[in-house]
């Protein structure tokens, strides 16, 4: 009964973390500078990683002020998948976020399965 109690309480933490990724000024197609918004009361991100389209390795990225990036010596390849770690432990996993095409000062919001 706990482990059950347990899962339900992740999965409506889960249900309830709202995040927007808005493209900021810097990125381009080699380089990504994101503005999360991670929004989950009492809970801050502590580790990003992106994992581009066809490939099985996650890389980290850089927090620099309140901005996140990635630098990669090929062209992105998306859509990019995004794994998350808050301070507080919540992980979350949010799949085809970002296209290669992206827009500076676009914001995307992962769809919740």
């Amino acid at each position: 009964m706990l482990a059950v109690a347990v899962l339900a309480a992740l999965v409506v933490g889960a249900m309830c973390t709202k995040v927007d990724l808005t493209v900021e000024k810097g990125s381009d197609a080699k380089k990504l500078v994101l503005n999360i918004k991670y929004t989950r009361p009492g809970d801050t991100l502590a580790e990003v990683e992106l994992r581009q389209h066809g490939s099985e390795e996650w890389e980290p990225m850089t927090k620099k002020g309140n901005l996140w990036e990635v630098t990669s010596a090929k062209p992105l390849t998306g859509p990019m998948n995004f794994r998350f770690m808050s301070k507080g432990g919540m992980k979350n996993v949010f799949d085809e976020v970002i296209p290669t095409a992206f827009k500076v000062g676009k914001t995307y919001t992962p769809e919740y399965n």
